[in-house]
């Protein structure tokens, strides 16, 4: 079983790494995100107080 050994390229052992950054045609802020986020929550809110559901 000992002579069994895989060697890899020094670069590389198993992990290959693609290009992390790329151009992007939305550039959102963190804060704009979340303020997105908490919005969608209140809308949702609210429309279950104005128009509920009917459980039946």
């Amino acid at each position: 079983m000992a002579d069994n050994i895989i060697s890899t390229p020094s670069g590389f052992g198993g992990l290959m790494r693609y290009n992390e950054e790329y151009p992007s045609k939305f550039k959102l802020s963190p804060i704009a995100v979340v303020s997105l986020i908490i919005a969608v929550i209140l809308f949702v809110i609210a429309l279950n107080i104005f128009f509920p559901v009917s459980a039946g």
